[in-house]
């Protein structure tokens, strides 16, 4: 990462309408400057909340005020996307996130058991963290979770680094997305219809070539095929919510993992696309809830 531009967004012009600011703290743990976003009760159960690639903390801007009712929230921005900035590029791997997120649990006190929620990439950094620590976690939900490595892999990994380490790529992208539809073009892909103010937030991040750094150094770095050898190992009460008419990830890839699992099962969405979350806040607030009371 050291070839880029790393002037992350600036949290007093890019952050000043930033979802549940308010809620909003910097810490720095190891080679991570973390934005956190904290809410709840203090006394409450501690639900981690981890957005997947290229997304941030704003992800989860109508998620996350319906579940602080009940829960003590932790919403980090992940190393290299949004406000957080990490100097190494092992924290954009599955392993080295995993361990950064459980570093920064510990700063923040946050005692195990765990409640994590995880959308897309994120699914997959909560499973290897409970895989790592089997006591931190008491249940797991994965919203579209992509846990299945991409065929042909060997291609489009190099691929990925290649773009990683041209200092070039991440300005131009940033630059071709504050002038067109870039955007708009990439979240169409994803079969869900935000709002205007997620498309404003997820703009904002695409203008910024240190956070569209992270994303590429994230797929760079990703490997998926150590969690797969592993998931039947894995004795924490999961579930997996799928939209049918998710084009990012297949419904298919969760409902194979969850059946590898010892307490895996699946929950189908027939529509809301790769970021249903966003499309079907309530209802997805509503899913966890009764999840969550029931014992695991």
């Amino acid at each position: 990462m050291f070839g880029y531009d790393r002037t992350r967004p600036d949290w007093e012009t890019d952050g000043r309408d930033w979802p549940n600011r308010m809620a909003s703290r910097f810490i720095r743990t190891g080679s991570v400057q973390w934005h956190v976003q904290v809410a709840g009760p203090e006394d409450a159960p501690v639900l981690l909340l981890l957005h997947g690639t290229g997304a941030a903390t704003h992800s989860f801007r109508d998620l996350l005020p319906l579940l602080a009712d009940s829960f003590r929230v932790v919403a980090p921005d992940l190393p290299g996307h949004g406000f957080t900035d990490a100097r190494s590029d092992h924290a954009l791997s599955l392993p080295g996130m995993a361990r950064a997120l459980a570093t920064l649990c510990e700063t923040l006190e946050v005692a195990p058991p765990l409640l994590g929620i995880g959308h897309s990439a994120g699914a997959a950094i909560l499973l290897r963290m409970a895989l790592d620590h089997p006591a931190r976690f008491e249940r797991i939900i994965g919203i579209n979770a992509a846990l299945k490595p991409i065929e042909g892999n060997a291609i489009l990994s190099p691929l990925a680094k290649l773009l990683f380490v041209n200092p070039l790529v991440p300005k131009l992208f940033s630059k071709r997305a504050a002038t067109g539809d870039t955007v708009k073009s990439l979240l169409a892909r994803t079969k869900s219809t935000i709002d205007a103010p997620g498309l404003h937030f997820y703009e904002t991040l695409a203008r910024n070539p240190a956070h569209v750094a992270g994303a590429l150094g994230m797929m760079a770095n990703w490997d998926l095929h150590d969690l797969q050898e592993r998931l039947g190992g894995l004795d924490v009460p999961t579930a997996l919510i799928v939209a049918d008419d998710d084009p990012m990830v297949s419904p298919d890839d969760s409902h194979k993992a969850a059946a590898r699992m010892a307490q895996g099962k699946t929950e189908r969405f027939a529509t809301g696309g790769h970021l249903l979350h966003e499309v079907e806040p309530a209802a997805i607030a509503r899913f966890i809830m009764r999840q969550c009371q029931t014992d695991p």
